[in-house]
């Protein structure tokens, strides 16, 4: 188990002494201890990659596209070590976990591809003696932040395009999930020395000066509403370019003529990934109010029959939540609903058989309305409020009654609902009966206080280019609209 920092391609304890404890959601107890980092070593990571930058630039295509399959190659031959280590640190069951790996594997896959086939354009010029070129090209030094809910996907979401575009690296990983990133030190130790550099500690200690360097050019974050705007401050004086990826508060609407056989699981699915703990969680449900009693009473039954326990038992369904302040966050706001007059038909407890770890029932609550608190906050754990609605206008208002727009969820077979939800829900993905699923070419992010940006697709690569105009007159004469600079006399 890695356990030490990866800075110019060589493992470093870092400069304070200081360590942070990694536990495991499921028993509580300690897994490793890991370097609490500080501005010091964050320094040490960014001269790294600044020296690393000139020539990762300028390395061809063709290289620079197999040293990312290589990449993808080891992740794959890891992937059960991976999961494994990330369930113990994270708590997602191991079959979550699994996904996690190939999907992360895929992602480099897609930008090895996409770093082969790199291109700007040539536009059209004013004059026949006059080249234009439209150049892309990468910013230098991009930091990283990523979050402890997918540690490793969210990370293959920033660093392959970057280093497909042509950019160095410095990843500060999540205090409670640092292990599974650091084990990526041997799956990154083919790159050059400094290419790929990670740095684990707090986010005081480690992410602010990581941010707050003017070396790097680029802040790539995962995270909550509260830390991109502290990031977004501290970073407004050097006006760097910020891809911010926040908080979410994803509506799922059910129209009257879905599968129930369908929807039901699709809809528990979509809120109880994860725990759920993930950006793009279903945390309000709209059900058309004459197949409500019906896919309420399933979909009680359907969460009350998930297994919860550890990430690493196979027979587990839900895992525990990843940390003591995440549940509380939970407890808090289910609290406050039932005493707003919401009503819980299963969960809204933590597991009698649960003594240890961080578990918390999956929660179905009726009776909720936009007043409370679990209906505007994002939730980040495993709670289905579910409100009712007479009309599909009805429904969309509700839907975008958020100050989030990071995705929303439709199931209907009805293709007049499906346009007047593309084109009126205010929200960056838009699932139409078919839930929570991505694709490496398709473009990621939020509207609204959801962030800015977006992550895979070509705008993904683009996130990481700068723009940059080349106008060349190859005769270069003497324009005539030079007129009041060149008379004479």
């Amino acid at each position: 188990m890695r356990t030490q920092m990866w800075i110019n391609g060589v493992f470093t304890p870092g400069t304070s002494g200081n360590s942070i404890d990694v536990l495991d959601p499921a028993t509580e107890e300690l897994i490793e201890r890991v370097p609490a980092g500080n501005a010091a070593d964050v320094t040490a990571a960014v001269d790294a990659a600044s020296a690393a930058f000139a020539a990762w630039r300028r390395m061809p295509a063709g290289e620079r596209t197999d040293l990312l399959h290589e990449v993808a190659r080891k992740l794959t031959e890891k992937t059960e070590e991976l999961a494994v280590l990330l369930t113990r640190e994270g708590g997602k069951p191991l079959v979550e976990n699994r996904d996690e790996m190939s999907w992360s594997a895929a992602c480099f896959r897609y930008y090895a591809e996409i770093s082969r086939n790199i291109r700007g354009r040539v536009i059209p010029s004013v004059e026949s003696s006059q080249l234009n070129l439209v150049l892309k090209e990468p910013y230098g030094v991009v930091g990283t932040i990523v979050p402890w809910n997918y540690p490793i996907l969210l990370m293959a979401w920033k660093v392959a395009p970057a280093l497909a575009a042509g950019n160095t690296v410095v990843i500060k990983p999540s205090e409670m999930t640092p292990l599974s990133t650091l084990a990526f030190a041997d799956i990154f130790d083919h790159l050059p020395p400094g290419v790929v550099n990670i740095v684990t500690g707090y986010g005081r200690e480690a992410g602010e000066p990581l941010v707050l360097d003017p070396r790097v050019r680029v802040i790539a974050f995962t995270g909550s509403l509260e830390t991109g705007r502290h990031i977004a401050r501290i970073a407004a004086d050097q006006i760097k370019k910020l891809h911010l990826e926040l908080g979410g508060k994803d509506a799922f609407i059910v129209a009257e003529d879905a599968d129930l056989d369908v929807a039901v699981p699709g809809v528990a699915w979509a809120a109880l990934l994860n725990t759920g703990q993930v950006c793009t969680s279903t945390e309000r449900v709209y059900v058309q109010e004459s197949i409500a009693p019906a896919f309420i009473e399933r979909i009680t039954d359907y969460a009350r029959g998930l297994r919860l326990g550890p990430g690493l038992d196979p027979d587990t369904d839900v895992g525990p939540m990843v940390g003591a302040t995440y549940r509380a966050k939970v407890e808090s706001q289910v609290a406050e609903a039932l005493a707003q007059g919401a009503r819980a038909l299963t969960g809204g407890r933590r597991p009698a058989s649960r003594q240890r770890g961080y578990f918390y029932e999956p929660t179905v609550l009726v009776n909720v309305d936009h007043s409370m608190r679990i209906m505007r906050e994002e939730t980040f754990g495993p709670a289905i409020p579910i409100m009712t609605y007479r009309t599909f206008d009805e429904a969309v208002r509700l839907a975008n009654d958020s100050p989030f727009g990071l995705g929303a969820n439709l199931y209907t077979n009805d293709a007049r609902r499906v346009k007047q939800f593309y084109e009126e829900v205010q929200a960056g993905t838009l699932w139409v009966n078919d839930p929570l699923t991505d694709n490496d070419a398709g473009p990621f992010g939020g509207m609204k206080m959801s962030g800015m940006g977006r992550e895979l697709g070509e705008e993904g690569l683009d996130e990481f280019r700068e723009t940059k105009h080349l106008h060349w007159d190859f005769e270069g004469g003497v324009k005539p609209w030079w007129y009041p600079y060149t008379r004479q006399g």
